[in-house]
């Protein structure tokens, strides 16, 4: 009786899971449907003597979705950000500095902030993950750098939030809860958690002492788009006002695309050469300049493997997941290059459940 009586709970509890992923699946089915409605009915006030046609652009781990407009003779994208989860503001305004800069960022066409819906010119649907190859990178991330000091060039302080210590501390502690606690099922004993909060204490010094400019804090293959004036510039609504190497560790140590060092080290002087020449706040010596993009690598790195877990775990998006290699593997050869940053690499192999290197013990 026992038995039966556990089957015929463990039963009910799964039927319950069904259930609930059903309710979930229709309620979201009919929410969708409910903004698809709305969209088309806005975009009827936007075009009404013209004909168009809608189909998913894009996508991103945000409550945001992008459509593409198909008139007669022009497409356009609308943005479809449900105001309850989003704010457009943001974006419209960053739009605007870009813009402003000489950055070819999405002109703002229309606008409905109420039912959180943007028209916006179309950049193309080509993205540098797609064009980036041996024999394109060169071209592709030397525009790429140049849009970039455009923006750089055109920053105020109080534009832009501050990506502050706050920020940056939060950012980080999304690690522990979401990659190690929850990813990987390990719990941190008072000696570790208090090493990696160390760690965490050492980076933002460093960046925080960095020279501050406009950080569009996305800056990579997915958001770039191969348009007549390279880059397009795309997903920048959560700028902020920060360190100057921020973008830059963005665009080389992406986490959708690898690169050798030596690649990245030379991609790197070459906007070294050219901020230093621009008057931008970076190191006269660009050893110190290295040193300060591969820490704000490490504050990244550890950042996006806490992202993408939850994403995951959270929210239910496994794309992800076949990203975390390469960024682990950025955030292991930075720990391993510096030894301030030591503790961290140590933790990593416990982790990962690695022998650590000989040298390196708790």
């Amino acid at each position: 009786m026992a038995v039966r009586r556990k089957i015929f709970i463990s039963g009910f509890r799964r039927l319950s899971v069904i259930k609930s992923h059903k309710f979930m699946f229709y309620a979201m089915r009919s929410w969708f449907l409910e903004r698809i409605e709305l969209l088309n009915r806005w975009l009827r006030q936007q075009f009404p003597a013209t004909p168009f046609s809608l189909a998913p652009a894009s996508a991103d781990a945000s409550f945001r979705r992008y459509f593409r407009v198909s008139l007669p003779e022009s497409t356009c994208i609308v943005m479809d950000a449900p105001p309850q989860h989003e704010d457009c503001r943001p974006f419209i305004h960053v739009a605007g500095l870009l813009r402003g800069a000489g950055v070819n960022a999405p002109e703002v066409l229309a606008q409905n902030l109420e039912q959180g819906f943007l028209l916006l010119g179309d950049l193309g649907s080509q993205t540098y993950l797609d064009a980036l190859d041996e024999t394109s990178a060169d071209g592709l991330y030397r525009d790429a750098i140049d849009a970039l000091l455009k923006f750089q060039l055109a920053s105020r302080s109080e534009e832009l939030p501050p990506y502050d210590e706050a920020l940056l501390l939060r950012e980080m502690r999304l690690f522990p809860e979401w990659y190690a606690n929850k990813h990987l099922q390990s719990v941190f004993s008072s000696e570790q958690a208090a090493q990696l909060e160390e760690t965490f204490a050492l980076l933002n010094r460093n960046i925080l002492a960095q020279g501050q400019v406009f950080v569009h804090r996305d800056y990579h293959a997915r958001n770039l788009m191969v348009a007549e004036h390279n880059p397009g510039v795309l997903d920048f609504q959560d700028a902020v006002y920060g360190a100057v190497s921020y973008d830059l560790v963005s665009l080389f140590k992406d986490a959708y695309i690898g690169w050798e060092e030596e690649r990245i080290l030379d991609w790197t002087i070459r906007y070294w050469e050219k901020a230093r020449k621009a008057g931008l706040p970076v190191p006269a010596d660009f050893a110190t300049f290295y040193r300060d993009f591969e820490w704000m690598g490490a504050q990244r790195h550890i950042k996006v493997l806490g992202i993408f877990a939850r994403l995951y775990h959270r929210d239910g998006k496994d794309g992800y997941l076949k990203d975390m290699p390469l960024v682990l593997d950025n955030l292991r050869k930075v720990c391993q290059r510096y030894s301030e940053l030591h503790p961290l690499y140590r933790l990593l192999d416990v982790l990962e459940n690695r022998q650590a290197a000989v040298g390196y013990t708790f």
